[in-house]
């Protein structure tokens, strides 16, 4: 069964093909795509698509993804979750993606916080990564603030726009 997860103004919920045109808003915007590794979506199939995958992921337990949903808002206004999940390892990478509209109102905050102690209390994760660009400063100051330390840089990880690019790569653990 599939965890919702509530906060303080945010549910956290399993995605659906009714979320499919919220997905499309934010994949579709450049602002958000930048440091993705993708390009932008060009039409709602593809956010469809992506929304089969998170499903299929989450049968095989590869990862998990929820939409970001405002309490007593319908629509969502991102997503969060896990790749690379590996159950056996007790690890998994976070990821996430808002809509430009509702940057910097602490919404990505308050949901990395929770899935976090999501995966570490009821995922039974030990380490928890991150792979960001190093140009994504609010990505990178978002990580550092709710406690992941940087652990290194891999060079030409990501490509972007057919560029290569470096990443910092960040961890949280559970004991530490």
């Amino acid at each position: 069964m599939f965890p919702n997860l509530e906060t303080a103004r945010l549910i956290l919920r399993e995605l659906t093909q009714d979320d499919a045109e919220g997905v499309f808003n934010c994949f579709s915007h450049k602002e958000v795509t930048r440091y993705y590794g993708q390009e932008p979506f060009i039409d709602l199939q593809q956010a469809q698509s992506l929304v089969k995958l998170f499903s299929k992921n989450f049968a095989e337990k590869r990862g998990i993804r929820w939409g970001i949903e405002r309490k007593k808002t319908k629509g969502i206004i991102g997503t969060i979750g896990y790749n690379a999940w590996s159950p056996s390892h007790r690890r998994a990478e976070i990821g996430y993606e808002i809509h430009p509209d509702y940057w910097r109102k602490g919404y990505t905050q308050e949901a990395v916080t929770e899935i976090v102690s999501y995966g570490f209390e009821h995922m039974g994760l030990t380490r928890i990564g991150a792979v960001v660009f190093i140009e994504n400063e609010a990505s990178n100051k978002l990580l550092t603030k709710v406690g992941f330390q940087k652990e290194g840089i891999l060079r030409d990880y990501m490509y972007q726009n057919g560029q290569a690019h470096d990443t910092f790569v960040y961890s949280i653990l559970k004991n530490r």
